[in-house]
Order: structure tokens, then sequence, then C-alpha cells
């Protein structure tokens, strides 16, 4: 029989509402340039050829995604199967798509408010993590002098920064090694590599840069509209 070629699945959590945006519009749905921010997010994998589907997980409840025009993305299927956690809406998109996508296939799951993949740091992604047994993430070593705060607000001490790294995304693993370790997670994962590190595994790092920002607070929001638009 002969071996089956693993194949290329994106995954986009996107049932969130961005809180920490103080906005009345769910963060992903905020407008940059006229299309959702959400649209940005998805273009790279649209475009890319070696993607083969593309799955965005929203609450069941969403009444803000049929608002919007995505008649471009004909890679993308909507799961309206989200959770109270990240951690729980990539779970169930990855249940989800167990008919379609088989557990050596690879999901890479990225932030619905990081609109500003590149191609390139796609392409890199792909080629460090072919062959690797575990997967990985893309990621960017922390630069910035790290304060640990204590509770009156002052400086309670200095973090050192070596082998330091800033966690990004897209987060790559093969589906059925994903949908194991989130399974057995526990609530407080923040994010899929940490869930794969609780087996006992180490993910790779895949060296990033900043312009994969993650929209966050309202001035990120700017930067990421200067970005998309100066490419």
């Amino acid at each position: 029989m002969p071996r089956h070629t693993p194949r290329y699945f994106a995954l986009l959590p996107a049932a969130g509402v961005g809180a920490r945006m103080g906005a009345d519009t769910p963060k992903q749905y905020l407008p940059i340039h006229g299309r959702p921010m959400l649209w940005h997010a998805l273009q790279v994998f649209e475009r890319h050829p070696r993607i083969e589907r593309i799955h965005v997980v929203l609450a069941p409840e969403d009444d803000w995604w049929p608002v919007h025009d995505w008649s471009g993305l004909r890679k993308l299927t909507v799961l309206r199967c989200g959770g109270a956690t990240r951690a729980r809406s990539v779970m169930n998109g990855l249940r989800a798509m167990q008919g379609e996508a088989l557990p050596d296939d690879w999901v890479l799951v990225h932030d619905a408010a990081r609109p500003c993949l590149t191609s390139d740091l796609l392409d890199r992604l792909l080629a460090a993590l072919a062959d690797d047994p575990v997967g990985g993430i893309l990621a960017v070593p922390v630069a910035d002098t790290l304060k640990r705060a204590g509770g009156d607000g002052r400086i309670a001490g200095t973090v050192p920064r070596t082998g330091i790294w800033a966690a990004q995304t897209p987060q790559m693993f093969r589906q059925g090694l994903l949908l194991q370790a989130l399974e057995g997670a526990g609530p407080d994962v923040t994010d899929e590599a940490s869930a794969v590190e609780a087996l006992g595994l180490a993910p790779r790092l895949v060296e990033s840069d900043r312009s994969n920002l993650k929209v966050t607070f309202p001035d990120d929001l700017a930067v990421a509209a200067w970005r998309l638009g100066s490419t």
C-alpha cells in the first residue's frame, strides 16, 4: 500500500470577542482597508498552493460572519463549533475535521487576529517542519529587557531574556498528535505548543519576524493597517 503523503490544512479559531480591544465588534471583524481583519488573515492560506483547505471555527451564535463577503475564499470551510476558550475551539475544529484530515496530515493553527502573515514566513515554516517528528511554531527571540512586576506596581526583578522567544502563529502539528495533546490538556493552555509540550515533546522554534504581529490592543490595528497597506 503506498504511503500517504501528508497534506496541509489551516485552522483559524475565530470564536473570541477580543475584550482587550474595547470595541463593540469582535476584533476579528474589525475593518482593515475595507475588509474584516479575519479576511486578511485567511488570504495567505487561500493563495498558498500547498494549503489543501482552510477551516474557520466560529461561535455557534456568531451573527457577524454572514454580514461580510467571503466569496473569493474557495478553500474555505466554516465550522460553527467554537468553545469558551481558544484550546476548546481548536479541539472542536480538529474533531470536526476528522472526516477530511488524516492523523498524519499537518494542521497550521493561526490566530484570526494575526493578519500580516506573509507567504515567505509560511514557506519558511513549511520547509523547516516538513520532516520534523513533532512540529513547531513561528516565534521571535525577545529583544526587550523583561521586568517582573510586584504587587505594588513596582519592579520586583529583571528576567533574563537569554533563550526566551515570543510565540507566534501558525503553530504546525500533525492532526492526530495535536488532537491528542489538546484532549489531555488543562484549561489554562494558551497555545497549541503548550499542549504538545505537556506530552513531553519539544516543538521546534522557527524564527519569524515582528511583522507577523497579533492585534491585541487598539494601537495594533493601525500598525497592521500600515503593514498591509505597504505590501
